[in-house]
Order: C-alpha cells, then structure tokens, then sequence
C-alpha cells in the first residue's frame, strides 16, 4: 500500500536491453497448422476494424470442373495471406475445391483437411497489394461456395476471415448456412486512435504520475516522458507517452534491476501502435503474453510522441506473469528504437523508476518519490564542501593575509593553516561525495544534463589547487606571481561552477527540492557572499576606513572637538571589521547550509 510519510522511495537512472523473442512468423508461408481457424499465430489479437481488403470473382455460378478466378487486392501493401473455399453452408467446415497458381513466385499451394492444393498462401513477406489465383471446382462441390482469406499487412497487424463473395453451383438451391452460436464468438478489444494528448493535470489528485524532466507536461512539452496510473474500482488505467519512434515502455519489478518483471510496450508499426503486454523472465528478453489481459487500448502518433492508454485487471489468475496491482514495486519506464514493429535486441536506453504502490493512490509524486540516502549524503557533503569549507577558506586567503603576523599555528601563520585546513576538507568531501551517485546510479548518468559534467570539472580543479600549491616557487621568486594568477584562477572558476553545480542539482530526479524555495534560497545564498566579499574589497582598498575618517573628522568640527585617531587605532578598527564580516559570512553561510541540509533531510 502507498504510504507517503513512512517509505523510502528511490528515484535513478537506468540502462537495461529491452527487445522482444522471435515468434514463429511463418513468412514463408507454411501455415496448414492454421487451415481451420486461419489464426496467425502471432500472439496478438486479430484487427476487428473495416479491412483494406477485398476478395473478388469473375463469375457468381459454376459447375463441377469450373474454373473461376479469385483476386484478393488492397488499398494497402500486405505481406502475408491465407485464402481458403468454404461450404457456405457450413463455414466451420473443411476447405474445398483446389487452386492454380497464376504466379508461382510470390504464391504457394498447401493443403488443408484431406483436399491437396486446397489453400494458397504467401511464400515471403514480400509486400503485395494484389494476388490472382484459379480455383478449380470440385465433382462433389457444395451448392454454394464461400471464399474466405485471412490477410496480414504486417506480424501484429492481421485480419481474420476476410468474407468473399459466395457462389452458386448452377441449377442447385443452397442450404441455408448455419446460425453462428454465442459460444463461438470472440469478444476481442479493438484499438481506437486517442483523440488528444495526455495531460499531467490532475497528477497528486485523480492519478498518480512520473514525469521526466520533472513537473512537464505531456499535453505541451512534446520531449515530456510520462506514466500515469488510476485506479478504476477492480481495474487500473494507464497512460504512457514519450518521444520516440521506436517503442516506450515501461515494468513493474521487486527491485532495482530488470529481471522477472511485468512490463507493458507500446510500439510503433509504420502508422500504427501496437500495445501489448509482455513478461521479463530472469535477464532474458521480454516475452509477450500469451493471453489479451488489456482493454480499452487506445493509442496516438504525432510530432515523435507515442502515446499509448490501457486498462487493466488488479488481478489476473489467468496469467501467473502478470502482477498484482494491489501491491508496492519499483516502477521503470523505457523508450528505444524499433524496426517493423519490432524492439531492436540491443537498444540500450536510459529508464527512470520509482518504488510505487499502483492500485492505493492518487499520490502526489511527479517523479518525486523519496530521495535514496546515497544521493542526500551527496548533496549534503558537496554543500558543506563549497558552501561553507571552500567558500571559508577562500574568503580567508583574499582579505586576511595582513592580520596576526606575529601570530602562528604550528610554526605557519593563522590565515595559511585555516585556509589550508578548510581547502584540504574542501577536497576531501568532494572526491567522497563525487563517489556516490556513481555507486547510486552504477555508472555514468545520461540523463542528468550538464550537473555531473559540471561536477566532474569542480573535482579536476579541487585536486589541481593543491598540487599547484605542492609546486608553488619561494616567495621571493620571479615566477611566484604566476603560480599566484594560476592558483587565485583556479579557485575563483572552480567556486563559479560549484555554485552553478547547486543550481542544477537541486533540481535533479534523485534530490528534488521544491523550485521555487531553492531558486530563492540559492539566490540569497549568491547574494550574501557577494555582498560580503564586496563589503570587505571596498575595505582592503581604503573606501570604508576613509569614509569612516571623514564621518569622525565632521563630528569633531561640529563638536569644536578635534579628535584624532593614531595609527594603532585605525588598525584596532580595521581587525575588528574583518573579524565581525568574517564572523557574520560563517554565520550565514551555515544558516543558508542548515536550511537545504533541513530540507534535504525532510525528502
């Protein structure tokens, strides 16, 4: 069951091979296992809409040895068929009469029941829009005739038992045809074309949804990868959109990683999507099911976006594979390339997953599911690193220089060991927290744009300052002013890009803060350093102590009282300024660490 407040939720990235097993298609034409119901054994459901086909003859009487033409034509390409002369009477029955191939290329004969050369078929899924063949009427012919064929225009696409017209032995009354009875009619779920986009209005109130990137919207962001779920009394309805134009798809698994998992594909056939249900066994391909287990399928194709809607049974004892809904797994999407319908066997493309709960909802989640401890541990140590370690260390080494220089510690002056213990922290925690999400994600994230980029160069400058610093010439050298540009450089732009690297992390999948509150919250973050550092350089130059001068030479001459301040007083004033800015910039700094540390804790 979903429980907001108690669970550990995770979000990450993922690489997993997605592909389908090969099904016998019998593209070369041997399908007499399929005489009687003229079932392709495709493992999909037949089309049941109005076909692009028709069947025609040049005659509508025969008698015995007769020979009529049959033509089976289209308004599109097909690349398989059956056809097939039936008692009219009794449609159920065996195939009679025997067909003459008009072209032996592109057509073959089968025989279906006890009549040889009583079936013709495809001998390749060579496109075709138009076969014409003979059939030859046989001594012991029915009173009426009836042409039936099957036609596929691709492996998922198919329909069964197209009627051709029916003829009439000359001179015979044909018996009526026998009622057809309930119990052989196959109630099957005809796809329909979705009127308009999803939307993600209503996420967190009627469905639970993931979006990627986080909080776009399907219905106006065609680069928006979406999965909603609704629960619908004992059935739960789906919708799955994403650009692509292969296949999107996505699983639900017990753990983190794809293996005997329940998964769903929608999968783009030239103008068409094929929705379907399949099963993940070990680290094997996916398996279609072998049993329909979707209703009101509904699908859309436009601008590079599939989009795919299904509904489904929380429970399905027919079919062991598929799961319950009424219980909690990591969900995972997908979307790769395909071929005729077909996921290529090694695509290889990012997933997003989320542990959710599918039937017990709506839940405000949008992708947020509750931040994974490795990647808080990584927000929070990069955030101490430059927001208040570096970001000290530096401050220290730009206005502090002058002060206490008949002070050390540990035979080095004051500002050199703190500004070289906080920098050395300053690496430590960065090479620490750059580990982790490499553990979280198991490699490289692709899909967390220019932040881990921007993390690995923070990383690359960290270690160089140090090195630098081991190779630094004496004080006294003509080249130390180089080493000085070098190292001041450095820092500065590795500063820059960690600022700039909080921006986008707090915006990331696996540590969403809310936009808005870290926008405001990193802005004044922003602000205040620089303020304080502006604060101090006015200082180091001379415009606030000479201001401070003037403001007291004024109040002596109004005061009649000339009170003039010796050096060492100036240089009290100055000690105390610097300490008080340098108190008040660690002071803020860790209130603004304090509060994102807050908040990451609460995700």
């Amino acid at each position: 069951m979903l429980e907001m407040g108690g669970r550990l939720w995770t979000i990450q990235l993922l690489v997993q091979t997605l592909c389908l097993t090969s099904v016998a298609a019998f593209s070369n034409g041997k399908v007499t296992e399929a005489c009687g119901s003229m079932m392709p054994k495709h493992g999909h459901a037949p089309n049941t809409t109005h076909a692009p086909y028709t069947l025609a003859v040049n005659v509508t009487e025969f008698s015995s040895g007769d020979c009529i033409q049959v033509t089976i034509s289209g308004t599109t390409y097909f690349e398989g068929f059956l056809l097939e002369a039936r008692n009219a009477s009794n449609p159920d029955s065996d195939a009679v009469g025997s067909f003459i191939l008009t072209n032996p290329k592109t057509t073959q004969l089968l025989q279906c029941g006890h009549t040889p050369d009583s079936a013709v078929s495809h001998t390749s899924d060579a496109r075709q829009t138009q076969i014409v063949v003979i059939w030859k009427a046989p001594q012991n012919s029915p009173a009426a005739v009836k042409f039936l064929v099957t036609v596929v225009a691709h492996y998922k696409t198919f329909w069964v038992k197209i009627p051709g017209p029916v003829v009439s032995q000359s001179g015979v009354t044909p018996i009526p045809p026998k009622p057809t009875t309930p119990s052989t009619t196959i109630k099957t779920s005809t796809p329909s074309v979705l009127p308009r986009p999803f939307s993600s209005v209503g996420c967190g109130q009627q469905k639970s949804c993931l979006l990627d990137p986080v909080g776009c919207d399907p219905e106006k962001d065609p680069s928006c990868f979406f999965l909603s779920f609704a629960p619908k009394g004992q059935t739960v309805v789906f919708e799955l959109s994403g650009p692509s134009d292969g296949y999107i798809a996505f699983a639900l698994s017990h753990d983190t990683w794809m293996g005997d998992d329940d998964m769903y594909l929608c999968v783009r056939d030239d103008s068409l999507v094929d929705v379907s249900a399949a099963y993940v066994k070990g680290r094997s391909y996916p398996q279609e099911a072998s049993e329909n287990v979707l209703t009101d399928v509904a699908w859309r194709l436009a601008d590079g976006v599939i989009q795919c809607q299904f509904r489904r049974q929380v429970l399905v004892p027919q079919d062991p594979t598929r799961f319950s809904l009424d219980a909690q797994y990591y969900l995972f999407m997908a979307y790769g390339e395909a071929e005729n319908g077909e996921v290529h066997r090694h695509d290889r493309q990012p997933l997003i997953s989320s542990q959710q709960s599918v039937i017990n909802g709506p839940a405000e989640i949008l992708n947020g599911s509750r931040s994974p401890l490795l990647m808080k541990f990584h927000s929070v140590l990069m955030l101490i690193a430059w927001m208040l370690a570096g970001s000290t260390g530096t401050f220290l080494a730009s206005y502090f220089k002058p002060d206490w220089p008949e002070r050390t510690l540990f035979g080095q002056r004051i500002w050199f060991q703190v500004h070289r213990g906080l920098m050395i922290l300053t690496v430590l925690l960065t090479c620490v927290a750059f580990t982790l999400p490499f553990i979280y994600r198991g490699g490289w994230s692709k899909h967390a744009g220019a932040h881990p980029y921007l993390g690995c160069t923070v990383l690359a400058l960290a270690l160089l300052q140090p090195i630098m610093a081991t190779l630094r010439p004496p004080p006294d050298s003509s080249r130390r002013w180089v080493f000085n540009w070098l190292h001041w450089g450095a820092g500065t732009v590795a500063e820059i890009m960690a600022v700039a690297a909080m921006f986008l992390g707090m915006g990331q999948q696996s540590v969403l803060l809310p936009h808005s509150w870290r926008l405001v919250v990193l802005a004044g973050f922003l602000a205040w350093v620089v303020l304080l550092r502006v604060l101090l350089g006015l200082h180091k130059k001379g415009y606030i102590k000479t201001r401070f001068c003037d403001f007291v030479s004024k109040a002596s001459d109004t005061d009649q009282q000339r009170i003039l301040a010796d050096d060492s007083e100036d240089s009290t004033w100055d000690a105390w300024f610097k300490i008080v800015a340098l108190l008040a910039f660690v002071i803020g700094n860790s209130g603004f660490l304090i509060s994102f540390i807050h908040t990451i804790s609460g995700l």
